[in-house]
């Protein structure tokens, strides 16, 4: 079984992103989730930006860091959408990843502010809609092409989902699409019994 840092979207720790981590936990794992916005969730994509902007990225690394020193270091870290960015920036950057699984987002590895190069032999799993205006229309969808099928090819397994809706993996959101959210478990939980 596996220790999880599970990583919310920008509208917050919502009641979706606390039955996903209930269901992980329901299969054994061990699951820790950080709510960086300390109870608050903002009605829409545009609102949780702004409060993250507004609770600055020093204050939420802080908070980050916090979980961290009561956790060990072989970690699978998981995120959805902002949250994804974060877990993405933990499995490149700490040490002993155990692998990583990112939800309508990915950061591409090339770009000018990324997190540096994957490390080798960590498992990836990246999910997400191939109309979704964020992930397949702002360069995340392709850069994910790009690194599963290059240096990414032996740890990384791309997913798309067909629609054009974003955070459709959380139940408690009007974006959820029960459908693909339940196939993004099952292929979550074959990937956790293998790390």
């Amino acid at each position: 079984m596996a220790t999880i840092v599970l990583f919310h979207h920008v509208q917050g720790l919502t009641p979706g992103v606390q039955a996903m981590a209930a269901e992980l936990r329901a299969q054994g794992h061990s699951v820790h989730t950080l709510d960086l916005y300390g109870g608050r969730l903002p009605k829409d994509l545009e609102a949780g930006i702004r409060l993250a902007n507004k609770i600055g990225e020093d204050k939420i690394q802080e908070r980050v860091d916090k979980l961290f020193k009561n956790l060990p270091e072989d970690l699978v870290y998981i995120g959805t959408s902002w949250g994804a960015a974060l877990a993405q920036q933990c499995a490149q950057q700490r040490p002993e990843t155990r692998g990583a699984i990112l939800l309508e987002s990915f950061v591409d590895l090339d770009a000018e502010w990324s997190f540096g190069p994957w490390p080798a032999g960590v498992p990836v799993q990246i999910h997400g809609m191939d109309d979704d205006p964020f992930f397949a229309h702002e360069g995340d969808l392709e850069a994910a092409e790009h690194f599963v099928n290059g240096e990414g090819k032996a740890v990384a397994e791309l997913f798309t989902y067909p629609g054009n809706k974003h955070l459709f993996t959380d139940s408690s959101l009007p974006s959820h699409d029960p459908q693909a959210r339940a196939l993004v478990m099952e292929r979550m939980k074959e990937f956790l019994s293998r790390v």
